[in-house]
């Protein structure tokens, strides 16, 4: 095990009532949750994704923290958040990385999985 041992799960959910398909507007929401698996403390600073549409096109989004946050966690400790985004498809991918700091200053990054954003298909 290295050092840092981070488990990254998500969950997504397709938002109906915030898309608009016919205008080529898919929104999806995500809940992260990050748990520290580690024996050392850490903080989360920043996060970088790379949101991929069905055609193949990219955005890449990156920023402090998450949700206004950037949480503390100790050894053992989860944090969870919910927040969007928004693609021109009904299905794509996402990815990324969270830019991390140790409480001893060391900096690293814990990848996050790629997952899909679908929305749900109707069959008749």
């Amino acid at each position: 095990m290295s050092e840092y041992a981070i488990q990254i799960t998500v969950k997504v959910q397709y938002l109906e009532e915030q898309s608009v398909p016919e205008k080529g507007n898919y929104s999806f929401a995500y809940t992260m949750t990050i748990k520290n698996e580690s024996k050392v403390p850490f903080q989360l600073i920043g996060r970088h994704w790379i949101i991929t549409d069905s055609e193949g096109v990219e955005q890449e989004v990156r920023g402090l923290g998450v949700v206004g946050q950037q949480p503390f966690l100790k050894p053992g400790e989860s944090f969870e958040y919910t927040s969007w985004a928004s693609i021109p498809s009904p299905d794509g991918t996402m990815k990324g990385s969270y830019f991390c700091v140790s409480e001893e200053a060391e900096f690293f990054t814990a990848p996050i999985p790629e997952f899909t954003l679908m929305m749900p298909r109707i069959l008749h």
